[in-house]
């Protein structure tokens, strides 16, 4: 019996795709570019330099990571609403900025791993070899903790996808809106309406940062872990 109930499920959530396709290519398209995108972006521009910071500044160190430690212990359904009494309203700006939050962490946590994982030798070598500080870092440093930044930047992508299903809870768009109202009405198939298309974008989405992330490391480095 459970076999056939799930054969239906599928058959409804075929037969609803067929039907509304422009609708969901549109959800999901304001699911990547809006709720996925614009944070994790925006994350990474604030997220790196202050993991390099943090690299620089022990205080500085505690205070971020202290911080995104605990951004990253609030229920994300209590972020969500959280902004709401605190002036962003319904829709997708609380979901956009706690989004940004939530992505905060992981990068920024893998920048200061990857920077203080170069060996001290290396670092010597460059500054013996009249390198300044910035140019260690530019050459040298950054460079060599390319693979741990994409880790990280990998990591908050897949937890945007999954968390961004959340938004439609405070008014949101998204492939979250079909759960949600799959979970109101009672529909199964609704649910994997807006559920399969995020599971599918998570993978996708981590296989073509894991690509990037081996264009992006230096050859020689690639090669060495290769080989290994």
């Amino acid at each position: 019996m459970s076999q056939v109930k799930i054969l239906v499920t599928l058959n409804k959530m075929v037969e609803y795709f067929a039907g509304n396709s422009s609708e969901i290519w549109a959800a999901i398209s304001e699911h990547i570019l809006l709720l996925v995108l614009v944070p994790v972006g925006l994350a990474v521009l604030v997220a790196v330099p202050l993991g390099i910071l943090a690299t620089r500044y022990s205080l500085l160190e505690r205070i971020v990571m202290g911080l995104g430690n605990v951004i990253q212990t609030i229920p994300s359904l209590a972020l969500l609403a959280l902004f709401i009494p605190l002036g962003l309203g319904i829709g997708n700006k609380p979901a956009i900025v706690a989004l940004f939050l939530y992505s905060l962490l992981p990068i920024m946590r893998n920048t200061y791993t990857g920077i203080k994982g170069v060996s001290p030798e290396l670092k010597e070598a460059a500054a013996g070899m009249g390198m300044t500080p910035m140019q260690q870092l530019f050459k040298v440093e950054l460079p060599l903790a390319v693979p741990v930044i994409m880790a990280g930047v990998r990591t908050a992508t897949v937890i945007a996808i999954g968390t961004a299903t959340l938004s439609a809870m405070v008014g949101g768009g998204g492939l979250g809106r079909y759960i949600v109202r799959g979970l109101q009405l009672m529909r199964d198939y609704l649910i994997l309406v807006g559920a399969i298309p995020a599971a599918v974008m998570a993978l996708l989405a981590d296989y073509g940062l894991s690509n990037l992330e081996r264009w992006a490391t230096p050859e020689g480095l690639r090669l060495y872990n290769e080989q290994r």
